[in-house]
């Protein structure tokens, strides 16, 4: 295991492992190039990167970093090709105690039993192959750069219909066959990363809620808790 602190836009050059390595973060997004696909990672979930495939990681806000390098014989059972994972809660604990004891390979017996246990836990076929899926669609592409860089536009599909020159059917259609998701779904998932954001900057969980248009703060509860399996509040109580 290897443990760090990224500053903002830190990018990672081009390259590749023998081993197999799961790298998961916390307190910000994790963005990485492989196989001629964008990953995008939160930090309910992990990127699995397979031995010998290329790729090239880049994270644009600070976050705490942490990659497992597994031998490839190890691997048998993990997903074939570059994938978003789920982490349990019981590999979290497992990897947060490595990281509190300063330990990056397991020596004692009891240590190499965990390690198993972290293996089995991680070794999934339940995987994702995008959380947020983009698209070179000459239609959706202006649409997508503009809500990831401004969240809060509740310009509806319609309206955005009459920008780029076409019908909402056909946004809709587009949504579904290149995103595999209804523009709706995916514009929830850009807010849902945002108010990570806010949240790390010390918003409260209603002055978030109030911000991405909710009336009151439980619906957002209940949208954040759908994505990350945490409320806001025990999100913002692990980053302290």
């Amino acid at each position: 295991m290897n443990f760090e602190a990224f500053l903002s836009n830190t990018e990672t050059r081009i390259h590749s492992h023998p081993w197999g390595q799961v790298q998961l973060i916390s307190g910000g997004i994790l963005e990485m190039e492989a196989e001629g696909t964008r990953f995008l990672a939160p930090p309910h979930l992990a990127i699995w990167v397979p031995a010998g495939v290329m790729h090239t990681s880049y994270n644009r806000k600070p976050l705490s970093y942490c990659s497992l390098n597994i031998a490839q014989r190890l691997t048998k059972y993990f997903p074939s090709s570059t994938s978003l994972i789920k982490i349990s809660p019981i590999a979290l604990t497992i990897i947060d105690d490595f990281r509190n004891r300063n330990i990056s390979i397991p020596q004692t017996e009891q240590d190499k039993r965990l390690i198993q246990v972290l293996l089995d836990q991680l070794a999934t076929q339940d995987t994702q192959h995008h959380f947020l899926p983009s698209s070179d669609n000459k239609y959706l592409v202006k649409i997508l750069a503009e809500v990831e860089e401004n969240p809060l536009d509740n310009r509806s599909l319609a309206q955005w219909a009459e920008t780029v020159h076409s019908t909402e059917r056909t946004l809709a259609r587009y949504c579904q066959s290149e995103l595999g998701m209804s523009f709706t779904e995916w514009r929830l998932r850009v807010r849902y990363l945002y108010s990570m954001e806010l949240l790390r900057k010390g918003h409260s969980v209603k002055e978030v809620a109030l911000t991405l248009g909710y009336r009151q703060a439980s619906p957002f509860i209940a949208m954040f808790k759908k994505y990350a399996g945490q409320t806001p509040e025990q999100y913002k109580n692990k980053l302290l």
